[in-house]
Formats: C-alpha cells, structure tokens, sequence
C-alpha cells in the first residue's frame, strides 16, 4: 500500500489518494471515490475482500476528496465532492460548482493512470453514494469511454444535465449499479430512479439490490466481483 501526496497534473491539483496494487506493473486501475465525510482509506479493506488472482494487475486509487462545508450538515467542514444543498430528494441537492470540480480533479487522475501506461479502456471509476455520484457525473460525460462505472448506493447528479452532456461513446460504457432496500440516506428508490433514467438513454446498467442499509454488503462485494470478470480486460490476464 502506498499512500500517495498530493501534486499537479496541468492546471488542477492532483488529489493525494491511498493505493493499492495487486500485482507488479499493473495494466488496469479502477479509481474508487469514498462517501461523503469518510477518505480514502474507508474502503482499503475491499482489496483483499474481492477475489481477483485470475485479473490482470490492477491499481487501486482511493482519493481524498477535499474539506468542504456541507449545508445540510450545518455547515460543518469535512471531506466531501460536492456541498448537499438539500435533503429533499425531489429537487437538485447538489451544488454544481463542487460537482464540476470534483469532476476536473477525476479527469486529473485519470489522466495520471494514462500517462503511467493505463489506457482508458481498462480503467473502472467506482464510487460509493457521493462518490459514486460523481463516478456517474465524470463516466457518462466522456468523449473516450472507461471499461466500466461501478455506482453503490448512488444516483445520478445534476440529471437534468446529462440528455445534453451525455457522450455517444460512453453509452458503450457497462454500469454497474448497487443499493440496499433499506437505505436511509440515499432512498433505494432514488436509486432505481436513477437506474431507469439511464436506461432510457439506452445504456446498459446492471442492477442489484440488497436486504441492507446505506453500506455495501458481503453479497455486493461478490457482484462486484462477478461484474469485474465480465470487463474487456479480464481476458487479459496472463496465466
């Protein structure tokens, strides 16, 4: 594991973030984004929990997202994407300023992996509620489509945005969606909402959900197993 400071990639900041590698000279990374008021280390532990011996080597980014105030938390600073304006979900709740450049300091990353031999086409976003909002925000957006987005417990920003944003080529671009029935922070049925919003633009999203609440269970974890062995770069595995 290497923990990893923050420095500059163009003009945005490059975001200090946790790694992990599961092998030398790793050819796919999948860039996972924490939930809001947690860091990077919050899901460290999935590495070890996926089974992944039979995959080419990956890097796992875990970024820090920067202090913020968030609204609906009184104002009170702490690691966040985007300020929650909002806690009712019938309206937009997020800030589009945090979102955007949230999304800006993403591409940085992305664009850090590519330039350490790690094509677009074998790199995941992932991301849990906040962060995997922005997975969705950043993915969908994409004029070069990444090998998949994994959103848990999410849904998806600034939607009334995305039919006029949403590129051609991501559309190609497997979705991999997840929730617990009994979230109380993000409703499952939020979710959902979310998942047949993009459905209607014609991607393919897989769906899961759980007997849980806003956290990501035993059984996610081997889903998110199963759907990594269904990328383009599983079959590139040396044996």
């Amino acid at each position: 594991m290497n923990a990893v400071p923050p420095s500059t990639s163009g003009q945005v900041p490059l975001l200090p973030a946790v790694e992990i590698e599961t092998g030398p000279n790793p050819v796919c990374s999948v860039i996972w984004l924490h939930g809001l008021g947690a860091d990077g280390h919050d899901f460290e532990p999935v590495v070890g929990a996926l089974e992944l011996h039979d995959l080419p080597p990956i890097r796992f980014v875990f970024p820090h997202a920067p202090p913020r105030p968030v609204t609906i938390n009184g104002g009170y600073v702490m690691r966040a994407w985007y300020d929650i304006v909002s806690a009712d979900f019938s309206q937009r709740r997020e800030d589009p300023k945090g979102v955007h450049e949230s999304a800006a300091q993403i591409e940085a990353l992305i664009a850090r992996e590519n330039a350490r031999g790690v094509p677009d086409s074998n790199i995941v976003l992932a991301g849990f509620s906040q962060g995997g909002a922005i997975a969705l925000h950043v993915g969908l957006r994409r004029q070069t489509p990444l090998a998949g987005i994994m959103a848990l417990s999410t849904y998806v920003p600034l939607a009334d945005t995305l039919a006029d944003e949403l590129q051609e080529a991501s559309r190609t671009t497997p979705v991999f969606m997840a929730h617990g029935r009994d979230d109380g922070v993000i409703p499952c049925d939020f979710g959902r909402k979310s998942c047949e919003l993009l459905r209607s633009h014609r991607l393919a999203v897989e769906w899961h959900d759980y007997p849980a609440d806003h956290t990501v269970t035993m059984d996610e974890l081997q889903d998110i197993e199963a759907w990594l062995h269904t990328l383009p770069f599983a079959g590139k595995a040396t044996r």
